[in-house]
C-alpha cells in the first residue's frame, strides 16, 4: 500500500467528475440504448464535452458580484441537451424539455449539477427564476418515473450546515436584497459524485479530503490522500496529473455575466401570460434598492 497527495482546483475537479460520469455503466448503456439528458452548468459542459465534443451555455454562476447569470437571454444553444443515438438534441423551449422527460424511463439517464453539498451528502440545487424554470420545474417528475439520475457536484460546494438549515434560510421571494439575484434552494436526489468519488471510479483506490481552499489560482482547490496498491494509485495519479491545468468548460459568449442592461437581466418576464420579475432583489440591477430597505420608516 501507498499513499499519495494532490490538490485539484475547482475546474480540474469538474474534469475529474465529467470523465468518471462518462464512464459509468449507466452511462455506457444509455449512450448506446437510451437517453441522456444533460442539464446545464460548468460540469456538466466538461461532461458534454466528454460524451459529444460540446460546450454547453452556462446560464447560472456565482462570480465576485455574486449570484448572476449570462449576459444573454437563455435561447442560447445547448444549455440542456438530450444525447440519443449518437445524436445531439438541443432542448431550447420549455416544450422540449418537458416533451423528452415525459418520454424518459428506467435505461435512461440524468446528469445535474448542485449548488450545495452538505456532510451528510444531501444536495440542493438553486432557483433563480419564478418556479425554478423549466428544468427545475422536470426534475421532481424524472427522479418519480425512476430515471437514473447522476448529480455532479465538486467539494468546493460543501456547505457548513445541514442541507434543512440552508432550506430553511433561502427562498427567492423573501430577500429584500441580494449580491445578484435572489434565489431559492431545491433539494436533489441521486448518485452523488465529487472529485475524489471520481478518482475512486476511475481507479481502485481510497480517497480522503484533507484540506480545501488555495491563493494565487488555486482559490476553491480541494487537496485529497489517495491509497492503495501501487499499480491503482499510480493509475489515479496519472489521471489526475492528465488534468492539471484545465480550464473552465463552458460556451464562451455566456460566460460573460448579465449586468443591469443585458438580455439576461431584464426586468420581467411573462409567464402564463403574467409578468414576472426575472432577477428579484438584485442590488446591481436597481441601485436604488439598498437606500430603499435600509430607510428609515418614521
Amino acid at each position: 500500500m501507498i499513499k499519495v497527495q494532490v490538490s485539484v482546483t475547482p475546474n480540474e475537479a469538474k474534469r475529474l467528475i465529467a470523465k468518471a460520469i462518462s464512464q459509468t455503466p449507466e452511462v455506457r448503456t444509455a449512450l448506446k440504448n437510451g437517453k441522456i439528458l444533460l442539464k446545464g452548468g460548468t460540469t456538466i459542459s466538461a461532461l458534454a464535452e466528454e460524451l459529444a465534443g460540446i460546450k454547453l451555455g452556462i446560464h447560472g454562476r456565482i462570480t465576485q458580484q455574486g449570484t448572476k447569470s449570462a449576459n444573454i437571454r437563455y435561447d442560447v444553444d445547448f444549455h440542456r441537451v438530450l444525447i440519443e443515438g449518437g445524436q445531439v438534441r438541443d432542448l431550447k423551449s420549455d416544450l422540449a424539455i418537458e416533451e423528452v422527460a415525459i418520454q424518459m424511463g428506467k435505461n435512461d439517464v440524468l446528469v445535474t449539477g448542485a449548488n450545495a453539498l452538505d456532510v451528510n451528502r444531501k444536495l440542493q440545487s438553486w432557483s433563480g427564476g419564478p418556479l425554478g424554470g423549466p428544468a427545475g420545474r422536470i426534475l421532481p417528475g424524472l427522479m418519480a418515473r425512476g430515471v437514473t439520475t447522476i448529480i455532479a457536484v465538486g467539494w468546493e460546494k460543501l456547505i457548513p450546515c445541514p442541507l434543512e438549515e440552508a432550506l430553511a434560510a433561502a427562498g427567492r421571494e423573501t430577500m429584500d436584497l441580494a449580491m445578484g439575484m435572489a434565489v431559492g434552494l431545491v433539494p436533489l436526489l441521486g448518485t452523488v459524485v465529487t472529485e475524489t468519488d471520481a478518482v475512486s471510479m476511475l481507479a481502485d483506490v481510497r480517497t480522503t479530503v484533507i484540506g480545501a481552499g488555495g491563493i494565487t489560482g488555486g482559490e476553491g482547490s480541494t487537496t485529497f490522500v489517495i491509497e492503495g496498491e501501487p499499480s491503482q494509485v499510480k493509475k489515479a495519479w496519472e489521471i489526475v496529473h492528465s488534468v492539471k491545468g484545465t480550464e473552465l468548460s463552458g460556451a464562451q459568449e455566456t460566460l460573460v455575466e448579465c449586468n443591469a442592461k443585458s438580455q439576461g437581466c431584464a426586468n420581467y418576464l411573462t409567464i402564463c401570460d403574467k409578468r414576472v420579475i426575472a432577477h428579484r432583489a438584485c442590488i446591481w440591477r436597481e441601485p436604488d434598492l439598498v437606500a430603499k430597505v435600509f430607510s428609515v420608516q418614521h
